[in-house]
């Protein structure tokens, strides 16, 4: 259950443009206003769960889940050097003309590659691999999906607090390092537990 939180968080936490969106909000003084934007994205986190989930867990079975395991430890590992070596450049001159909206929270995440990338693994690898499935999955999703809610919502906050001082690229830069360390935990745990261990037993 950890490696799914430790997953979760390594990909929804990491900047992005949604959570990039958030930090824009909260830098133009438009955190409570733009409530109803960090809920739409966090529906949109849901529906995704939920969708993959309940196909996933069609898909998933048998040593089946030992081959998808093992693209999955690949794909996460991609995903945590390509957030490693990523450069983050923040434009904190750009002003909003008001603030974000539910709807475009829930559109903009369901259409954010971003979004796929955090929900796929955790319904079809994860969540079959610790026999999450029927009310489980239900309750799982929605848990994770309130997480999701506070990923813009956390930035938005930060930019709000501490203003444009927060828009030096180099703190980003740490905090993908940092991300990125725990998202090749996740990799690797998944490859042990869900790979390595079935392959020798």
């Amino acid at each position: 259950m950890i490696g799914i939180f430790a997953y979760a968080i390594g990909v929804m936490y990491t900047p992005g443009p949604v959570n990039l969106l958030g930090l824009n909000t909260g830098l133009n003084g438009q955190f409570r206003a733009s409530t109803g934007f960090f809920f739409g994205v966090g529906l949109a986190m849901l529906i995704l769960l939920l969708a993959f989930g309940w196909a996933g867990a069609a898909w998933v079975r048998g040593d089946a889940l030992v081959y998808i395991s093992a693209l999955g430890c690949l794909y996460i590992g991609y995903l945590a050097l390509k957030i490693a070596r990523a450069s983050v450049t923040i434009d904190t001159k750009r002003q909003t003309a008001r603030a974000l909206r539910f709807r475009q929270g829930l559109v903009m995440q369901l259409l954010n590659p971003k979004g796929i990338v955090a929900t796929l693994p955790i319904a079809t690898i994860q969540f079959p691999g610790a026999g999450i499935h029927g009310a489980g999955l239900v309750l799982w999703s929605a848990v994770l999906a309130l997480l999701a809610v506070g990923a813009p919502g956390s930035y938005s906050l930060v930019g709000d607090l501490l203003g444009r001082r927060i828009g030096d690229p180099k703190y980003f830069l740490w905090f993908n390092r940092a991300m990125a360390v725990l998202l090749l935990y996740v990799a690797a745990a998944i490859a042990y537990e869900h790979v390595y261990l079935p392959l020798v037993a």
